[in-house]
C-alpha cells in the first residue's frame, strides 16, 4: 500500500505545484521559484524571499507533505467509508475541499504567512486546480489499489 501512497504523492503534488506555478504567474506574474518560497514563508517568514535555494527545497518539501497526508488519510479512510466508493469526481471534490480548509483555514493562520481573505474567484481556482490535481490523481489510485486488493 505505501507503494501506492507514494505514487498518488508523487504524480498529485507534481501536478498541483506545476498547475499552481502556472496559476501564479498568470495571475500575478510569479515565478516557480516564488511559489516555493512562498511555501516556506510559513515556517521562515521573510527570510526565505531572500533567494537561497534552500527555502525552495523546504517549500517544496513542505507541499509534498501536504500531499502525503492527503493520500495517506484517503487511503486509509477508503475502506471504512462506503461513501467513497459511491463517485470518483464526488470524492474528489471532499478531497480538494478537505485539503483547502485544511491548509487555508487552519495550516496558514498557524503560520507567518498572513491569511488572505475569502475571495470567490481565487478561492474557486484554487479548490479546482486541488480538485484536477490533487483530489482526481489519489482517488483514482486508491480506487485502483483496492480494487486489486479485493480481487486477490
Amino acid at each position: 500500500m505505501w507503494k501506492q501512497i507514494f505514487k498518488a504523492t508523487l504524480i498529485a503534488g507534481s501536478l498541483d505545484i506545476t498547475a499552481a506555478s502556472i496559476q501564479a504567474y498568470l495571475s500575478k506574474g510569479l515565478t516557480p521559484d516564488i511559489v516555493l518560497k512562498f511555501i516556506a514563508s510559513g515556517m521562515f517568514g521573510k527570510a526565505a524571499y531572500s533567494g537561497e535555494f534552500k527555502y525552495m527545497l523546504f517549500g517544496l518539501l513542505v507541499h509534498f507533505f501536504i500531499v502525503l497526508m492527503c493520500a495517506i488519510t484517503y487511503f486509509h479512510f477508503y475502506p471504512k467509508l462506503g461513501l467513497l466508493h459511491k463517485n470518483i469526481l464526488l470524492s474528489a471534490l471532499l478531497v480538494a475541499l478537505i485539503a483547502w480548509i485544511v491548509t487555508t483555514r487552519i495550516v496558514i493562520p498557524l503560520s507567518k504567512i498572513q491569511p488572505s481573505p475569502l475571495n470567490f474567484k481565487g478561492d474557486f481556482t484554487a479548490i479546482a486546480i486541488l480538485f484536477l490535481c490533487i483530489g482526481i490523481p489519489i482517488v483514482l489510485i486508491t480506487k485502483h489499489f483496492y480494487a486489486n486488493v479485493s480481487e486477490t
